[in-house]
């Protein structure tokens, strides 16, 4: 599954200085393995680890990486969600795998599904994400995925992971397509199924062709998404959800279970979208005017200070002003998504236009995402090392 930009705004957040934290993920170049098909516009590229590297590349079911290539002259980002639950080390190493659908005039989907092959080396970034499960107790919990066309990446590395973890988990999965064409990981779903037959429960909808079950044909909208809480998955068997897809989707699923009493706390949700991703960051020029007013910001990534000064009438972000002075700066998304350009605050305060990824308590603590935090003091300090 991609991370990219949700296009919805939503009111701005404000963070002054905290403390808390976590280190930033880097990037190494990885063989590709393996490329496999998996429907007529996605593949699953399949990377290898050499044994330095495995600790760098342990990660939760859920998670997700960042890619870096070069194209048409241009360094070009995307972010996949593994699609594998982790594999145990060899003595060779191990392997990650993500699965890349084709987007239309998207630059790297097409150049991943029409020139890729194995052998190929692309900078691959350490896991990050926190689409992973809290339970502290498996044995007989019931888990709901939700997903949309190639929200179900991460899904198959829950599912996996969940019921291999405990023999008593049930995970539930309503996976929403156009037609049976345009599911991916279809037969891995089958096989799983014969794997698990009592605890895992598969529902498709397809919304462009006829099921036998009139419920699982047309639209996963809010008239359907109620009946199925009302007979096929009911709310009150679930320990925790999983929702996985373009915004609109899961938006209406976190209010409909809201309104049916599930605790916000119980929903685990990511996004995407099916454009390609926005510009690169890092392309604008700045420059700042003799006499003009600046933000002073500096910048302690990978134990190096730098500053930069952004004009106050630039409304440059973080992510951009860093970009001219550290050009290794962590970004992937840019659109408040996945939270690779994570940094804290140490001293100033910003605001930040979107956010899909902090948690509330890293808020607290003064964690940020640079792509969308705008300086609202006259010097900013932010930290990528902690």
């Amino acid at each position: 599954m991609a991370l990219f930009r949700v296009p919805t705004a939503q009111a701005p957040v404000t963070v002054a200085s905290g403390d808390g934290g976590r280190h930033r993920a880097r990037f190494h170049a990885l063989t590709v393995s393996q490329v496999r098909p998996l429907t007529k516009d996605a593949v699953e590229v399949s990377f290898a680890v050499p044994l330095e590297l495995v600790d760098d590349y342990a990660y939760l079911p859920g998670q997700y990486v960042a890619l870096r290539v070069h194209l048409e002259g241009a360094e070009v980002r995307r972010s996949y969600s593994l699609c594998r639950p982790p594999i145990p080390a060899d003595e060779g190493g191990t392997t990650l795998s993500v699965a890349v659908k084709r987007d239309e005039g998207g630059l790297f989907s097409t150049w991943a599904q029409t020139e890729l092959t194995p052998g190929f080396e692309i900078d691959v970034m350490s896991p990050q994400g926190t689409f992973t499960s809290g339970l502290a107790e498996l044995a007989g919990a019931h888990v709901v995925g939700i997903a949309a066309g190639s929200g179900i990446t991460p899904m198959m590395a829950l599912a996996r992971s969940l019921l291999t973890a405990s023999d008593s988990t049930r995970f539930t999965l309503l996976y929403t397509n156009k037609a049976t064409s345009d599911v991916m990981f279809l037969e891995d779903l089958a096989d799983l199924k014969d794997r698990y037959p009592t605890r895992l429960v598969l529902h498709h909808v397809l919304s462009r062709e006829q099921r036998t079950a009139p419920l699982m044909s047309g639209r996963l909208d809010e008239e359907r998404l109620r009946t199925i809480f009302g007979a096929l998955i009911l709310p009150d068997t679930v320990d925790e959800w999983f929702l996985c897809g373009p915004f609109a989707l899961v938006d209406l699923c976190r209010e409909v279970l809201a309104d049916l009493g599930v605790p916000r706390e119980h929903v685990r949700f990511e996004l995407f979208t099916t454009g390609d991703a926005p510009a690169e960051r890092g392309s604008r020029k700045v420059e700042v005017r003799q006499g003009e007013k600046a933000v002073r910001i500096e910048i302690n990534l990978d134990g190096v200070s730098s500053t930069v000064e952004s004009p106050v009438d630039a409304h440059e972000s973080v992510l951009n002003a860093a970009l001219r002075v550290r050009p290794d700066a962590p970004f992937a998304c840019s659109g408040g998504v996945c939270g690779t350009c994570r940094a804290r605050v140490v001293d100033g305060s910003v605001t930040m236009t979107e956010n899909y990824a902090l948690e509330p308590d890293e808020i607290e603590r003064g964690y940020v995402l640079t792509c969308q935090s705008h300086p609202t003091s006259d010097r900013l300090v932010v930290d990528y090392d902690v």
